[in-house]
C-alpha cells in the first residue's frame, strides 16, 4: 500500500483520486449584482453628506476670518467708547482685501440702516462658493454692548438669496435673517 493510500484510509478518506478544483472557482452573477447594488446605497448616502460637508467648512472658514475682525472692532470699542463705523476705523483693510476662494468681502457696517448696529461685520461670500450659498447671501456678526463690554451675536442674512440654514454654525442659524 502506497503512502497516499494509507493516509487516506487513515482518515477516513476514499483513496480515489480528485479533481484539483472540485469548489466554487468565484462569485456568481447575483452576488457580484448585490455587492454593486450595496455599493450604489451607500456612495447615494455618502456623497450628498460629504458635498453638505464642504460647504460648512467653507463657512467655517468665512467665520473665522471674521473672528480676526471681532478683535479689531473690539480694540477700537475699548479704545474709544464706541463702536466703528467702517473698516478703517477699525484699522482693517478694504472689505475687498479680504477677498479669497471663499469670502468676496468683510466690511463694517455704518449703522445707519434701521435694525443695523455700528460695528456689525458682515462677511459676503464668493459667487464661485457653491450653487447652494447665493451672493446676496451673508454672514452677519452684531456687536451688542454691555456691561463695559461687547457680546456678539451671529445671524444669517437672507437679502436677497436663502442662504440654507444647514450650512450655517449653530449659533447663526434663525429663521428671519438680519
Amino acid at each position: 500500500m502506497t503512502h497516499q493510500v494509507h493516509h487516506a484510509k487513515q482518515f477516513g478518506q476514499s483513496a480515489q483520486a480528485r479533481p484539483a478544483s472540485v469548489g466554487q472557482a468565484g462569485f456568481t452573477l447575483i452576488e457580484l449584482m448585490i455587492v454593486v447594488a450595496i455599493v450604489g446605497i451607500l456612495a447615494s448616502v455618502a456623497i450628498p453628506a460629504y458635498s453638505d460637508y464642504t460647504v460648512r467648512a467653507k463657512v467655517t472658514e468665512a467665520v473665522t476670518a471674521a473672528g480676526a475682525i471681532k478683535t479689531s472692532v473690539a480694540d477700537y470699542y475699548y479704545a474709544n467708547g464706541e463702536l466703528p463705523t467702517s473698516n478703517a476705523e477699525a484699522g482693517i483693510g478694504e472689505p475687498a482685501s479680504f477677498a479669497s476662494g471663499v469670502i468676496s468681502e468683510i466690511s463694517i457696517e455704518p449703522g445707519t440702516s434701521e435694525g443695523v448696529n455700528a460695528g456689525t461685520i458682515s462677511v459676503e461670500f464668493n459667487p464661485d462658493l457653491a450653487t447652494d450659498i447665493e451672493t446676496e447671501n451673508k454672514l452677519v456678526f452684531t456687536p451688542y454692548e454691555s456691561n463695559g463690554g461687547i457680546s456678539w451675536s451671529c445671524s444669517v442674512s437672507k437679502r436677497g438669496g436663502d442662504f440654507p440654514s444647514k450650512y450655517a454654525p449653530a449659533v447663526c442659524r434663525d429663521a428671519g435673517g438680519v
